[in-house]
């Protein structure tokens, strides 16, 4: 190599030490702009995240994902989960507003729930008495029954339950919740009558349908998913069929046009909670739902992100609130 060559590959070198060195110091500052951008809506102190179910469930399943994701955002602070189970998430938000209204205490919130348990009338809390402050999710709805289960149809499931009812049962998270609805809705489709058995939440429904204590479940996508294996999915609420289960038809598939639905996720807070810090958490959650990991940790697990924060708050509730009390009619939850 001669003496001019040496200093050509020298003077090379240099400039992609200095592209280099630009490029880390503008991936540098772009981090710490998104950084800088979450931490202003991060609280002061630990958030403190209420559960109306048992661990276990979807519900479960996604604070986790957002307890980890908020570390990402919020390295400061913790976001420690508890539990206050019962009645179908009743027990909860009932409560709701003997929290501290500060900004860090957050509760899980579940739709159609907080608007078919009311209707219901037995529950000690109104529509109204709930402050949503973010829809992050949607699971839609999925009928299953054990591996080991006779019914390896949908079809042969419609056809024993015809021949027999009110002999196979259905396990479901709640009375008055999404899964009742939806075994309702089930049995009013297709001319059938099983028996729907309540749990607590999706926890403790798996221990029993695991044990063949009930013949099927209720349930949603996630359930189905991480319980590959242990369970066959005969039909799902969705438009289209969902990617990782392309061999189950969707109730529009079988029928029911009009079926995509299942159990939106969201968080609420105390009335007493500030307009301001609501804001802020509801931003929060934009950001943690919009991170390329929550997007992957969605995908994998059968939730549906949505991202329904203050601004649309008003209009999808009341969009929600009418289809609810209109279903809630249809299927007759405060008559029986």
């Amino acid at each position: 190599m001669n003496f001019k060559s040496s200093l050509q590959i020298t003077k090379y070198s240099s400039v992609l030490q200095v592209i280099g060195f630009a490029l880390a110091l503008l991936m540098g500052s772009f981090a710490n702009a998104q950084n800088t951008q979450s931490s202003q809506f991060c609280p002061d102190k630990n958030l403190q995240y209420w559960q109306a179910f048992p661990p276990g469930g979807e519900s479960d399943l996604s604070a986790r994902h957002q307890q980890m994701l908020i570390k990402k955002k919020c390295p400061n602070i913790e976001t420690i989960i508890q539990y206050k189970a019962g009645a179908g998430g009743a027990l909860m938000w009932s409560q709701i507003n003997t929290l501290p209204g500060d900004g860090l205490n957050v509760v899980g919130i579940n739709l159609p729930h907080i608007v078919f348990q009311p209707i219901e009338g037995t529950v000690q809390y109104k529509t109204g008495d709930i402050t949503p402050v973010f829809w992050f999710h949607y699971t839609p709805d999925i009928l299953v029954v054990p591996v080991a289960s006779p019914y390896k149809t949908f079809a042969d499931f419609i056809a024993a339950a015809k021949k027999d009812p009110e002999h196979i049962s259905v396990g479901g998270s709640g009375l008055n919740s999404a899964n009742h609805a939806a075994h309702e809705r089930l049995d009013v489709s297709f001319g059938i009558k099983t028996i729907y058995i309540p749990f607590k939440g999706t926890g403790d429904m798996t221990t029993s349908l695991l044990g063949n204590q009930v013949d099927a479940a209720m349930t949603y996508t996630p359930f189905a998913i991480n319980n590959k294996g242990r369970v066959r999915a005969l039909a799902v609420g969705m438009d289209k069929r969902h990617p990782l289960m392309l061999d189950v038809p969707t109730f529009k598939e079988l029928g029911i046009t009009n079926w995509v639905d299942g159990s939106y996720r969201g968080i609420g807070v105390p009335k007493s909670t500030p307009v301001d810090q609501i804001k802020k958490l509801s931003q929060l959650w934009a950001q943690i739902n919009t991170d390329p990991e929550m997007r992957e940790l969605a995908a994998k697990n059968g939730f549906e992100l949505i991202n329904i924060g203050t601004d649309q708050m008003d209009a999808f509730m009341k969009e929600r609130i009418q289809l609810y009390t209109q279903g809630a009619s249809l299927l007759g939850l405060g008559k029986k």
